[in-house]
């Protein structure tokens, strides 16, 4: 059965991603803004009360993935500190300017990383060219690349990850992520030969707050407001499983 990744925004996800039989979760925060580097606070919890691999997300900042070097600066400190914490990996990725893999950069990470299990994320989607980028992350060692493909989802994107999967032989895990539903897992992993997969399970849930001013907005046009929020469901994490499980 395919390895199944499940992105979280904090502790409660956490919880519930392990309930319903996730293998692994990547911890992240701002998940509004395409995920930003949760607090250290946050994944001293989420290490002490998972038993499961803790992938943390390290983005200091929304937006492109061309970083100053100050950026660089937080992004390193961040990855030192998520390493005496002891979590399982990190994921991460920089761009130069004109859409390449920047690997001095990388190498840097790699530096920092040591022995923790490196993915580059979804600034793959990015690049200029996802062959000249798989070559160099290839030639670094990075044993992972979450991709839906360089498309919007997963299922205009599965072409090109199957490509990906056949062209890496091997030598690193092409991680499938972005559109991934449970309509769709089974035929995605049957497709693109792909052995983990990255997904969310998110139900709405109401805010338990008696109490509410809807006039204030705490991040402007905020989606989901004040009074509800997305929290990972056991119950979808389960019927992701299933649904791996029938692509077997």
């Amino acid at each position: 059965m395919a390895l199944a990744e499940v992105c979280i925004g904090g502790i409660d996800d956490a919880l519930a991603a392990e309930k319903g039989g996730a293998d692994r979760v990547e911890l992240c925060a701002g998940l509004l803004e395409g995920g930003l580097t949760p607090s250290i606070g946050t994944v001293e919890q989420v290490l002490n009360d998972v038993s499961i691999p803790v992938v943390v997300l390290v983005r200091p900042r929304g937006g492109d993935f061309c970083y100053s070097g100050p950026e660089m600066d937080v992004l390193l400190r961040d990855i030192r500190a998520l390493k005496e914490l002891g979590v399982y990996g990190i994921a991460t990725g920089v761009l130069t300017a004109d859409g390449a893999v920047d690997r001095d950069a990388m190498s840097r990470i790699q530096e920092a990383a040591g022995h923790l299990s490196l993915t580059c994320h979804r600034a793959f989607d990015m690049t200029r060219d996802p062959w000249e980028a798989l070559e160099a992350l290839l030639d670094m060692g990075v044993p992972r690349v979450l991709t839906s493909g360089q498309e919007a989802s997963v299922v205009e994107g599965t072409p090109l990850i199957r490509k990906l999967v056949d062209a890496s032989r091997g030598r690193m895990s092409i991680m499938p992520g972005g559109g991934v539903r449970t309509g769709n897992v089974a035929p995605l992993l049957l497709e693109t030969g792909a052995t983990e997969v990255h997904f969310t399970a998110f139900a709405d849930v109401e805010s338990p707050m008696k109490h509410r001013n809807p006039r204030p907005r705490m991040g402007g046009k905020r989606v989901p407001g004040e009074f509800e929020k997305r929290a990972t469901d056991p119950e979808r994490v389960r019927s992701y499983i299933d649904a791996i499980r029938g692509s077997d």
